[in-house]
């Protein structure tokens, strides 16, 4: 851990700098079409900047109301453990908190990296499966090209 400045930005991520954060993070890129429509419909994306070079990115994504989801929490390498994601993450919490609806409950999801339950544990997040939850679940899903009849 050492002493930077880090500056935190609300909805500036453009798909190029996403697209560019996920290559740099690990050599391989969500197609450019995926990247505009999900930009376009978060709630909010937050980016963490030291000397005007994004090192950090985190998005909120869900419907206002009651569920929310944590996604895309991604921290260059060299810069994890500065509280980078720690911060964004809470960023992320605070703004579903302060959209929703008073007096009600909301709930805010996400999938962990594998080995990194910790460091979401150390925000508050409770791991599945528990005494009371089942497994957190996921279906991928490959959306075939449509076929062009000449």
């Amino acid at each position: 851990m050492f002493n930077i400045d880090v500056e935190y930005k609300d909805n500036i991520l453009t798909v190029e700098e996403y697209v560019m954060f996920e290559n740099k993070m690990w050599n391989e890129t969500t197609p450019k079409e995926q990247v505009e429509r999900a930009l376009a419909h978060q709630l909010l994306s937050v980016a963490a900047i030291v000397n005007n070079e994004i090192v950090g990115i985190a998005r909120l994504d869900g419907d206002t109301a009651i569920n929310f989801y944590v996604n895309d929490v991604f921290v260059l390498p060299e810069y994890q453990g500065n509280g980078i994601g720690s911060s964004m993450v809470e960023r992320l919490v605070g703004y579903a908190k302060d959209i929703s609806i008073p007096g009600t409950t909301i709930y805010i999801t996400l999938f962990s990296s594998k080995g990194k339950e910790g460091f979401y544990d150390k925000l508050g997040f409770v791991q599945r499966p528990n005494m009371t939850n089942g497994a957190g679940m996921e279906m991928t899903i490959s959306v075939p090209k449509p076929t062009i009849k000449v």
